[in-house]
């Protein structure tokens, strides 16, 4: 089923519709006179895009807004020791997650009721039609579960390298200034705007220094440190035995520290995976920002294809500035993200340098 929802024709299905809620966003963060905290507003994106893009909700904006609080009162609670008091983070938890499953079970009710005007299949259409290809039409239990899971799988990871890509281009200007001679180079970017119609996925997938930049992000900033496997048969490994039946963490953050074809570790350089460089050719698991084996994430292009989508919009529509003094200090829990979670002031710019100020809700919903 996951296959499907992220196959190639599903991210071209969902492209047009990320970018409407980045470019909504985006402008958004620009109308606000003050500055925002990014990686806040960035799992308010992700959240969104999860229910709009993936889930194909028409839930308001004020309801959307509610839903949000009550999933990061599960998210931040749902790690908590299983004691069931009555003002534990567990109880919290179990009360968050009993509303979003209330407000989720209203989307999906709505959704299956009302089938006018879509014009793709999203993430939950698919899952609701494999389980009828395979003869067993799934319980409204089963639906709010699968669509909980696509939300997890979209938000706090993706949030974090977006945050993480805002502050790299922030620190490197020459970097964001190469991304706009590409999209320059190719079409996409012309006189301050994006060209209508420019951005499909193969476009996207051209875009070589864009891919680099990505990469890159990915590498110093790994939103997550590792993960857990079981070991299957008894194996050795300098000089330990390594039992069957076993659980072993693997360290994503240590393999891209330690790899001996990374140069320069510490610097952010997206050249070095670029043409003639290439310092991830070599080897299999000297880069795995999201896994290794036959259990790599399955949500990894859709990342992927979001935070190109995201850096394009950057590149082409917006002028940020930091709005501290120097940048914060990144924490790695429970995700990579800044202590004070980046502060940083759009001004969104359209083809004339004026700002922008006026919303695209009423085209989002329209289409969405």
């Amino acid at each position: 089923v996951f296959s499907k929802i992220f196959s190639h024709e599903a991210l071209e299905s969902y492209l047009p519709k990320i970018q409407l809620v980045i470019k909504d966003t985006l402008r958004a963060w620009s109308s606000n006179p003050e500055s925002i905290n990014v990686y806040h507003e960035t799992q308010k994106l992700t959240f969104r895009m999860a229910i709009r893009v993936l889930l194909g909700f028409r839930i308001p904006d004020e309801e959307l807004n509610r839903l949000f609080e009550v999933y990061q009162q599960f998210v931040e609670n749902v790690f908590s020791l299983p004691v069931d008091l009555p003002f534990s983070g567990y109880r919290r938890g179990i009360r968050a997650r009993e509303t979003l499953q209330k407000g989720l079970e209203k989307a999906i009710h709505e959704k299956l009721q009302n089938t006018q005007g879509k014009d793709y299949a999203d993430a939950l259409d698919i899952l609701i039609e494999s389980g009828k290809e395979h003869g067993k039409e799934l319980t409204m239990q089963e639906l709010k579960d699968g669509t909980l899971e696509l939300i997890f799988a979209a938000y706090a990871t993706t949030a974090s390298a977006s945050t993480s890509l805002i502050m790299q281009l922030l620190k490197h200007p020459r970097v964001l200034e190469k991304l706009r001679e590409e999209l320059r180079s190719k079409g996409i970017l012309h006189n301050g705007c994006i060209c209508e119609g420019s951005l499909r996925l193969d476009n996207i997938n051209s875009l070589h220094y864009l891919d680099c930049v990505i990469k890159e992000v990915l590498r110093l900033f790994t939103p997550i440190s590792g993960g857990y496997r079981t070991v299957l048969q008894t194996f050795e490994l300098d000089g330990f035995q390594i039992p069957k039946g076993w659980s072993v963490m693997y360290s994503i953050r240590d393999t891209h520290d330690t790899a001996p074809v990374f140069k320069d570790v510490d610097v952010f350089d997206p050249d070095r995976f670029g043409q003639g460089r290439n310092e991830d050719k070599d080897g299999r698991f000297h880069y795995l920002p999201f896994g290794g084996g036959v259990r790599t994430c399955l949500g990894k292009h859709l990342a992927k294809l979001f935070l190109k989508a995201l850096a394009i919009e950057l590149a082409s529509t917006s002028r940020f500035e930091l709005a501290t003094r120097t940048f914060p200090k990144i924490t790695l829990v429970p995700v990579v993200h800044p202590v004070d979670g980046l502060k940083v002031k759009f001004f969104g710019l359209d083809s004339n340098q004026n700002e922008i100020l006026t919303g695209t809700d009423a085209m989002l919903g329209a289409t969405v």
